[in-house]
């Protein structure tokens, strides 16, 4: 049974986004991180956290499982593998997901839950790393009063913004699809953007300096600007992987597909995350796509 007043909480995954949010909740709770990635748990026990070598032995003592993983395959391996949550979490404690893996893939997750005696928290999150480890984040949920209840202790620990979208698994999916549709598509604009004052020989600092003050500015363009000019100095500090909005612009669109609904911004933003893919980018911090419309022609031998 779930210890509501001061829960202790597994976190299965401490990357980017789940180690500063494992941090900031061992500020209050009694936290155990999982990571298979071995520089990570380091990470996690000299901020003096404990850690597990598998889900399993991370939510043995847990009431609640915090999942931050990075898409469907890895949540379902990481709650239903050989040594996953499933295999020692106490029946009837909740598995909060705060990954993005779209509205379907939720709601497969929270049926499989359900029958082997588990409520699922559709939770994803949004803000980044920084905002991640001050609980600062936009959390949008899907789940009933009654398991929300319980985990709102949690939630409201590592959110300044809570939506409760609605009572089912998926709902805060379906919200949190139409912000990755967004960030995507102002990502994109802001690499076109950079690259063509690139092209036009302007200071690209000080285009972004100017333009992030007026109607056309967006928070994207002001915080993922200034790392476009570090992709040509070295690459970016990698906050959000290419290879993640990948997965999620083919969420947004295998949604608006599914929906009926045409995306052609949405679709060309794709593109251009797979396109910076294909270039070997896919590890690299998102802002790197703007090197694949505006390559650096620095050095290079005059033509003869």
């Amino acid at each position: 049974m779930t210890n509501t007043d001061s829960p202790r909480i597994a976190v299965i995954g401490l990357g980017a986004m789940g180690l500063p949010m494992a941090t900031h909740l061992a500020t209050r709770f009694t936290v155990t991180g999982f990571e298979p990635y071995a520089p990570r748990r380091a990470e996690a026990e000299a901020a003096g956290m404990t850690t597990a070598r598998t889900p399993a032995a991370a939510c043995a003592e847990a009431d609640i499982a915090l999942l931050a993983v990075r898409d469907q395959a890895q949540a379902e391996t990481a709650i239903f593998g050989a040594d996953g949550i499933a295999a020692t979490l106490a029946e009837g404690s909740p598995v909060i997901l705060t990954s993005t893996v779209g509205p379907d893939a939720a709601r497969d997750l929270a049926d499989r839950l359900v029958g082997a005696g588990y409520p699922l928290v559709d939770a994803p999150i949004s803000g980044g790393p920084a905002r991640a480890g001050k609980g600062d984040l936009l959390i949008v949920v899907g789940a009933e009063d009654a398991v929300l209840e319980t985990v709102r202790p949690v939630l409201d620990h590592l959110a300044s913004t809570l939506t409760v979208v609605g009572p089912r698994p998926g709902d805060g999916q379906s919200l949190k699809t139409i912000n990755q549709l967004l960030a995507g598509v102002h990502i994109a604009a802001a690499a076109e953007a950079i690259a063509l004052a690139r092209g036009l020989g302007l200071d690209p600092a000080l285009v972004i300096d100017a333009l992030s003050q007026g109607a056309a500015g967006s928070f994207m363009f002001a915080d993922r600007g200034p790392r476009m000019l570090q992709a040509y100095t070295g690459g970016a500090e990698v906050k959000s992987r290419v290879d993640i909005f990948v997965k999620d612009m083919g969420i947004v669109t295998g949604v608006g597909r599914t929906s009926h609904v045409p995306l052609p911004l949405a679709a060309a933003a794709q593109q251009l995350f797979l396109i910076a893919e294909a270039a070997g980018l896919g590890a690299n911090d998102d802002s790197s796509v703007v090197t694949v419309l505006s390559p650096d022609t620095t050095g290079r031998d005059a033509e003869v």
